[in-house]
């Protein structure tokens, strides 16, 4: 049994279940990482556009960290545990929490027309007004009905990942405001599931829906099972906290609460959140309405291809990191004469300020004389060219005109110049080391949970780029040719 009291001395911990490991941090009182570790796990693709990961990987990661964890800070130190994970990833298990099919991660394309199908039976004006989502086919509705008729005709639960992961260690059903958005259901003014999108989706489905975890706050506290205390050496009745969605659990990592502000988590893919104390709708629907851990909004655009297509062109260039490829590609300016132009869509789709699933990437302007440096510093210029469009609509949406938070991989000092002359915004580097920012923010929802918040944020490094009005003008050229071929490529698509 442990005490749900905290005391000077006490420590937290975060559980971030992400596309590709399990990160694990403990913080201390003073809101400083003191240790942390990680689990890497694989994600099978048995068809184009597929992307599942076993459950089973997940849990041999939560042991595998908190064993790690608990080697460097004794688990009888420990006052709680928070949560974080990917959304929308999908878990279909029994009435005992058991799976019944791998889950689906958010990667997954599979359900693209059924997400349509249900945002067009609902209207799309409708559902967004609603959730404040576009709910295509990565939200867990749409999923469901893909692999429905595959499923046993019993009790059955639909869970996000991290909901998995509590009902894992608690045996209790439940998920928080942020995880619920990402069933496509989760109605924002009455903090409940829509039934009108819910029976479209069934009928959609061709049965009844299984049942959605509760809704409650992140800082909800359940407790470990005693079964479970055993089998991770933890001690009974440990608090643990409902928690938050990776991003959301990121921003409070991060620190970042000022509305106007803008969060910018590059990673696989690249979030980009606007920050604001309200929720705000785009008329054009052009970003998601997400609600933060401990409160205001977030206002959402996802970029699919960012670490995605720099992998992959790392890959194709026989290249040895993700680093090298950026290095690379800074050898070469931006508006270098003869450069091609490249729409960087590799991922299945794009979703972003755009949310065109027949996206698909193209280079144009190749000659004899262009190099791979040339090839890997279009594709910046293009990642660049489509965060500043999200930050755009947010300026459009917002009244007040903050800072970019920039954290997660590849972000340089050249990097955050660049996003700084091509938004007009201030940028700020909080996280240029490798911090697990989710799993952060996870611990301190779980300090918060028991009484210990705010807890101040520490970033080791405090970089800040302020845009060159003479850069404005090479970023207008550049944002121009990508239009001009984006529109091109549209309309023949379209033909």
């Amino acid at each position: 049994m442990v005490s749900s009291v905290p005391t000077a001395n006490s420590v937290f911990v975060g559980l971030d279940l992400g596309t590709s490991g399990l990160k694990g941090v403990v913080i201390d009182s003073l809101g400083t990482v003191i240790a942390s570790a990680r689990f890497d796990y694989p994600s099978h693709r048995p068809a184009i556009g597929a992307s599942e990961q076993d459950p089973n990987d997940w849990v041999q990661a939560i042991v595998k960290v908190i064993g790690d964890l608990s080697t460097t800070i004794p688990a009888t130190q420990w006052s709680g545990i928070g949560l974080s994970a990917m959304i929308p990833t999908m878990v279909i298990t029994d009435s005992q929490g058991e799976p019944v099919h791998r889950a689906i991660t958010w990667e997954d394309a599979r359900a693209q027309v059924l997400g349509d199908h249900v945002r067009e039976r609902v209207g799309a004006k409708s559902v967004y007004e609603k959730t404040g989502q576009w709910l295509d086919g990565r939200y867990l509705l749409p999923m469901f009905a893909r692999v429905a008729a595959d499923l046993p005709e019993t009790q059955l639960y639909l869970l996000g990942a991290k909901d998995w992961i509590l009902h894992w260690l608690t045996g209790e059903f439940a998920t928080d405001p942020a995880t619920a958005t990402g069933t496509g259901a989760y109605e924002l003014s009455s903090q409940s599931y829509s039934s009108t999108i819910a029976a479209a989706a069934a009928e959609l489905a061709g049965r009844s829906l299984p049942t959605l975890a509760p809704v409650t706050e992140s800082t909800h506290i359940y407790r470990l099972t005693h079964q479970r205390a055993r089998e991770l050496e933890l001690p009974i009745d440990l608090p643990i906290a409902v928690g938050a969605a990776d991003a959301v659990a990121a921003i409070l990592g991060l620190g970042v609460h000022t509305p106007g502000d803008v969060v910018y988590l590059a990673g696989t893919s690249t979030v980009i959140v606007g920050i604001d104390e309200r929720a705000h709708f785009d008329v054009s629907q052009r970003f998601l309405v997400t609600p933060l851990a401990l409160d205001g909004y977030g206002h959402e655009m996802d970029l699919l291809a960012t670490g995605s297509a720099i992998a992959w062109l790392t890959d194709l260039l026989g290249l040895d990191s993700p680093d090298e490829l950026t290095t690379l590609a800074r050898t070469v300016a931006p508006d270098h004469d003869g450069l091609p132009t490249m729409l960087g869509y590799v991922a299945p789709g794009e979703q972003g300020a755009l949310w065109d699933p027949a996206l698909t990437g193209i280079i144009e302007g190749m000659t004899l004389h262009t190099s791979a440096s040339d090839i890997a510093r279009a594709l910046l210029t293009s990642i660049t060219l489509e965060s500043a469009r999200c930050i755009d609509v947010w300026d459009e949406n917002s009244t007040t005109r903050g800072v970019i938070h920039v954290a997660g991989r590849g972000i340089s000092s050249d990097a955050l110049q660049e996003l700084a002359d091509a938004t007009g915004r201030k940028t700020h580097a909080c996280g240029l080391v490798e911090t697990p920012h989710s799993a952060v923010g996870a611990a301190l929802i779980v300090a918060a949970a028991l009484g210990v918040s705010p807890l101040p944020i520490h970033h080791r490094d405090d970089s800040e780029m302020t845009p060159r009005p003479e850069a404005a003008a090479v970023w207008n050229q550049l944002h121009q040719r990508h239009e001009d071929l984006r529109a091109r490529t549209s309309a023949h698509t379209q033909n």
